[in-house]
């Protein structure tokens, strides 16, 4: 298990540190977790949709970086490592209207300093709606 600790958090207390966040506002939950993955759900609901009625690219980048980010967080010591996005891409495959939209963040690399996550995001039906690679940088709390 790559979960600093040994032991996978708790998905209430996952979803607990949105509140007030975008990931409230969005209505991102999470919902899963393995060995060395995370999942999070979003509504496809008014507030991500585009002008066309299809989610909006932008709402399936933030839910991506917001389950790469805690993912990349829960396999680092927090009192000694902060982790920061430092670029994100999407592809975005086919849309969505409505239901939820799963995302699942998968460990690719794990180094001292950077971290590499892929993010697939499906719809209720498991057809994949847009693909993500996550890289995150792991800065040392007492880095001058």
């Amino acid at each position: 298990m790559i979960w600093w600790g040994g032991a996978a958090p708790d998905l209430e207390r996952l979803t607990r540190l949105g509140d007030g966040s975008m990931n409230e506002f969005l209505g991102i939950v999470f919902t899963d977790i393995g060995e060395d993955w995370l999942r999070a759900s979003m509504p496809v609901a008014p507030r991500v949709l585009q002008p066309y009625g299809r989610l909006h690219g932008g709402a399936s980048v933030a839910l991506a970086e917001t389950v790469g980010s805690v993912a990349a967080g829960l396999v680092v010591d927090p009192g000694s490592f902060a982790v920061v996005g430092m670029e994100i891409n999407a592809n975005h495959i086919r849309p969505a209207h409505d239901g939820f939209v799963h995302a699942t963040a998968k460990a690719e690399s794990l180094g001292r300093t950077t971290q590499i996550w892929t993010i697939r995001i499906e719809n209720d039906q498991n057809k994949l709606v847009c693909l993500s690679r996550f890289t995150v940088a792991v800065i040392a709390l007492n880095r001058k």
